[in-house]
């Protein structure tokens, strides 16, 4: 198993040097000039000059790149071109807003999708599986930011439920933290419930035809235990392993849905950056959330290799 981990973080490294070079180069192609954006309309040629000279904007790609990864090997993701701060001080600042929204998600999609998909498969082919697989197909269909303009109109303006923008940190009241991430949580989670929803279903359908279960029933063992002690822990690992990978979805989903309720986290900050063509801020975020991702998928595999008890050593 060590031997398998250590080839596994080995594999990551060139990932992870590709993922930065495209994220580099992508927005090194990006139209737009941040020196020109920095100096002002009423700039000269020789201001913009000068502008991209302090910020080695005229160096080689190569150069420059080079430069960038030899920085972020020292923990050191550039200066915003606008703020003058460090970029990992300002994604420092916005990382609570969106790990908590991440992690409320997270618990929200597990607490409801699991029991709809247990029940769909347990009710296979009546009315509860059908209307289940109903709604996942809608959670597929609908972009999460219509979610959270519905989700926002009906239990924040009409039935006042929930504040439908801004956040409120843990140091201002726990209850108040969890109130305020209600209804972002709901929209960002939703394709997430019916991903883990129906994966969930075709796992346990696929268990429930095996051969122990219909001896646990002939031996009189009640359908509850059946499923949640028999079934479920037997299906558990592919599930698991679909809940650590679509974190993806939720690193993705937080740019559209903290835009949307005016939640000041990362996401929030990549769009600012962008329409300002912020780029070392942009380049920072992304790097983040493309190292987050590689990272939980390579923790999705280990944990499916420890747990699955078909692999051995």
């Amino acid at each position: 198993m060590l031997s398998y981990t250590l080839r596994r973080l080995l594999m990551t490294l060139p990932v992870m040097l590709f993922v930065a070079l495209f994220v580099f180069g992508l927005l090194d192609l990006a139209p737009g000039d941040p020196a020109a954006l920095l100096a002002g309309e009423d700039a000269t040629q020789q201001d913009i000059a000068r502008i991209r000279d302090t910020l080695g904007l005229d160096k080689p790609f190569l150069l420059r790149f080079g430069e960038w990864i030899w920085a972020i090997a020292h923990g050191d993701l550039g200066t915003s071109l606008f703020t003058g701060l460090p970029v990992s001080t300002m994604i420092a600042q916005r990382l609570a807003p969106t790990v908590t929204l991440m992690i409320m998600t997270l618990i929200v999609s597990v607490i409801v999708a699991i029991p709809f998909g247990a029940l769909a498969a347990w009710m296979h082919n009546r009315w509860h599986d059908r209307s289940i697989m109903v709604l996942a197909v809608l959670s597929f269909s609908v972009p999460s930011f219509v979610v959270g303009y519905i989700l926002a109109w009906t239990l924040g303006l009409q039935l006042r439920w929930f504040p439908v923008q801004g956040y409120v940190p843990f140091s201002q009241g726990f209850g108040a933290s969890l109130h305020s991430l209600v209804l972002p949580a709901l929209a960002l989670g939703s394709v997430y419930i019916a991903l883990i929803t129906r994966i969930t279903r075709a796992t346990l359908l696929e268990t429930l035809s095996q051969d122990y279960v219909r001896t646990a029933r002939a031996k009189g063992v009640s359908n509850r235990s059946i499923l949640f002690l028999h079934a479920l822990k037997n299906a558990a690992v592919p599930i698991v392993t679909i809940i650590a990978s679509g974190v993806a979805l939720l690193i993705s989903g937080t740019v559209v849905t903290e835009t949307v309720f005016a939640i000041p986290g990362l996401g929030r900050l990549t769009v600012d950056a962008i329409l300002r063509r912020d780029y070392p801020i942009i380049q920072g975020v992304i790097l983040l959330f493309s190292f987050s991702y590689v990272l939980i998928n390579l923790a999705a595999d280990l944990l499916y290799r420890v747990f699955d008890p078909r692999i051995h050593y």
